[in-house]
């Protein structure tokens, strides 16, 4: 056996040879290899016949077998059989090619069988993978890391295309774990680096030959070559054939799906992408096979509509996990050094605000990019982080992302409050609900969002509805375009129901989600005929309008409560004698009840005699009232003089004992001040408020360097010197400058 405390690459192992002598050999040697056969894979089937489901069940068991037992070799007959045996190798290869992906098992009639044996397929294979890319497994049982180096890529165990594939397959619910098994593989062998960078053109190789297959790759910018004179020209993505426009879409969903899905387990690789300009490339082919890809699979006829319906899924996959390509390229190349205090944060931001600017004539892209990861919270944060930068930019960039939603006729969706959107809230199982449908699809939710925001229309049945006709009409196209065997009665009613949301309605028709009022409806019912009104009809307006009573706009009326003439069983006599009102508002007047008009005062009383304080004690609210009882004038006293002298003689003695709560007439403003400062401090503290901090604008000596909120402090008194004596001097100045009228 091996020695411990000795590298596997090291060791030296005594075996009997076939003539029975003994020879030593090293722990890495062909002969120590075990004679076993791995079958490749093989996918399941898809029509799920008996034969051709048993035909799989036994194929995936034996390959199940065979990597549960290699699984359980000790560490030198793994890596005997890793490093010499072809046909794990083969057999390792061809899963990542023919396993299924997440979109893919949702097309698949799995059986439980079929999916249990799958599931412990998929649990061996990356089991395996984990343990060839660990090159220490315990203090006695290791590689030398530079040789572990050169036998994971001189053997080809690990290359770029495997780790793609073991990213996308593996990546959900494993991401700490591949990330740092890619880690270690680049760490221990970097020529995998150059690797990459080799493999970056053939990726943006993919759009290209998806824009040559749908005839644009001589359009615009993403043009590679001229297009020669005798080349014939490609068909387009509405004249091409079904299967290849099928094969097109899956090719799409797959590269995109994969490159997420590495960039976001092993951030690392972003440097190779983004020195290969993916970034200027990426919203480019988006901008110009997006629509074109969409409009083809929406306006074609299908025979299998649910062909049509995954296309459609797999193609809103695609443009989500392009957006959030560019989100993670732009984040870790330069959102991330920004935040964590890299040197030459500046030119981090200014590279952050030129792919801002190269974005903007890409509407389509910029709108759903902005829909997902809003441009206007990455300027906040750069704004926070670096204040010097330029306002008159940003305010450019902003006010260019305002203009790409007016462009496609969209409105951004409020974010405050309930900010998920509809399709947030519950598309997480349809890939394809979520914001990046067709045009005419976001088309459609921007009007609906004017409409509800100008007034509320109504409906045949004299409901409220929140869309105008044109939009409604806009809502019902975009559903029957891709549900066209459907009822416009059906799908009025379902839009009714999840709040004239056609994603929404799509999403709940095509998973079979509906609510149990909408079940029972006939899915081919037609549209309920509108009869039209009367010219007179149409122009009246008052205040009657969809009333409980309009018979003109309401088909139900409640009829109850209409009669001809007299009531049964009502006479004049007792409508008259019913005194029922009178009992209803005796209550309110017995509070009025109760009046005293005069009161009594005793002989010897402050008051005086004959003398009524009428409303001296009320509560009015005056803090004058409040502090001091009524005082009768004297002027109006008929008390004797005597009596009005004791009455003095007594006052100042309660005020020489108590000195502090004697009359004053005007109370001292300083000490008025103090308590309303003090009532103003304690309900600001009560409500979370912060004190203003007081700006400093001077600063440390120069040569000393300024603190941020020294400059922040100087450049809110460069920008507020308007309010003063200078007349907007500045502003003016800088207004003339921006449109040339003053040479610089």
């Amino acid at each position: 056996m091996a020695c411990a405390r000795v590298p596997l690459d090291e060791q030296q192992v005594t075996e009997s040879g076939s003539s029975g002598k003994e020879r030593t050999l090293p722990a890495l040697h062909p002969d120590r290899k075990e004679e076993r056969c791995f079958v490749p894979y093989k996918p399941p089937p898809e029509d799920g016949s008996p034969a051709e489901v048993e035909e799989f069940l036994e194929h995936a068991r034996f390959i199940a077998e065979d990597l549960e037992w290699l699984l359980a070799l000790p560490h030198d007959k793994f890596w005997c059989q890793v490093v010499f045996d072809e046909s794990l190798l083969r057999c390792l290869d061809s899963y990542l090619q023919l396993a299924p992906r997440g979109l893919d098992l949702g097309t698949l009639p799995l059986s439980p069988a079929v999916a249990d044996v799958q599931r412990t397929i998929h649990k061996a294979v990356f089991l395996t993978f984990l343990r060839m890319a660990t090159h220490k497994e315990s203090k006695e049982h290791f590689i030398t890391p530079a040789v572990f180096g050169e036998i994971i890529y001189n053997n080809f165990v690990f290359d770029i295309p495997k780790i793609l594939d073991l990213c996308v397959l593996f990546g959900k619910g494993n991401s700490q774990l591949l990330h740092k098994m890619i880690e270690n593989i680049f760490t221990q062998q970097p020529a995998y680096y150059s690797d990459l960078e080799e493999t970056v053109p053939t990726v943006l190789q993919v759009f290209d030959t998806i824009l040559k297959k749908c005839g644009l790759q001589c359009e615009g910018a993403t043009a590679m070559e001229p297009m020669k004179l005798n080349e014939q020209k490609q068909p387009t993505a509405m004249s091409m054939k079904l299967e290849e426009l099928a094969d097109l879409v899956l090719y799409l969903c797959d590269s995109t799906s994969t490159i997420h899905a590495f960039l976001d387990i092993f951030p690392a690789a972003c440097s190779s992408f983004h020195s290969h300009g993916f970034l200027s490339r990426l919203p480019s082919f988006y901008e110009a096979a997006v629509p074109d890809l969409e409009k083809a699979i929406r306006k074609r006829s299908f025979d299998d509509k649910s062909l049509q319906e995954d296309l459609w899924k797999r193609m809103s996959h695609s443009c989500r996990k392009m957006v959030e390509t560019t989100h993670l390229l732009l984040h870790h190349t330069c959102l991330q050094p920004i935040l964590e205090g890299r040197e030459n944060m500046q030119t981090f931001a200014e590279e952050l605000l030129q792919y801002f600017t190269s974005f903007l004539p890409e509407k389509r892209f910029l709108v759903d990019y902005d829909d997902e990861f809003p441009i206007s919270d990455d300027i906040s944060l750069l704004q926070q982080a670096l204040p010097v930068i330029d306002e008159t930019r940003t305010l450019y960039l902003l006010q260019g992302v305002e203009s790409a939603w007016d462009a496609t006729g969209r409105r951004r969706p409020q974010t405050e409050g309930a900010s998920s959107s509809p399709a947030n809230q519950g598309a997480a199982a349809a890939a394809c609900s979520d914001g990046f449908g067709s045009p005419e699809v976001k088309e459609s939710r921007g009007e609906r969002l004017e409409g509800a925001e100008a007034a509320p229309q109504k409906g045949d049945n004299g409901a409220v509805c929140p869309v105008s006709g044109p939009e409604l009409e806009s809502l019902l196209s975009c559903i029957r375009d891709l549900l066209p065997d459907l009822g416009e009665g059906f799908l009025l009613a379902c839009l009714q129901e999840y709040g004239y949301n056609s994603e929404l309605v799509i999403n709940n028709i095509l998973e079979d989600r509906l609510a149990p009022s909408l079940e029972k409806l006939d899915r081919t019912m037609p549209r309920p005929v509108k009869e039209d009104l009367p010219d007179v009809l149409n122009t009246r307006s008052n205040v009657f309008d969809d009333d409980e009573f309009d018979v003109f706009r309401k088909n139900q009326v409640d009829m109850s409560r209409v009669w001809k003439g007299r009531r049964k069983g009502e006479s004049a006599r007792e409508m008259l004698d019913d005194k029922q009102h009178i009992a209803e508002q005796r209550a309110r007047y017995l509070m009025y009840e109760t009046v005293v008009d005069e009161v009594a005062v005793e002989p010897g009383a402050s008051g005086g005699a004959g003398m009524n304080q009428v409303g001296a004690n009320d509560l009015d609210g005056d803090s004058l009232l409040s502090r001091r009882p009524f005082t009768v004038p004297q002027v109006l006293r008929k008390g004797t003089k005597a009596e009005e002298e004791e009455q003095e003689d007594d006052e100042d003695e309660d005020v020489s004992q108590n000195p502090v709560n004697r009359d004053q007439f005007v109370q001292d403003p300083a000490l008025l001040r103090e308590r309303a400062e003090a009532k103003r401090a304690a309900m600001q503290q009560k409500k979370g408020f912060r004190p203003e901090r007081s700006s400093n604008v001077v600063g440390r000596p120069k040569g000393q360097g300024q603190t941020t909120e020294t400059l922040l402090d100087r450049r809110k008194k460069e920008t507020n010197k308007s309010r003063v004596s200078n007349h907007n001097r500045r502003s003016m100045a800088d207004r003339k400058r921006n449109k040339g009228m003053i040479p610089s």
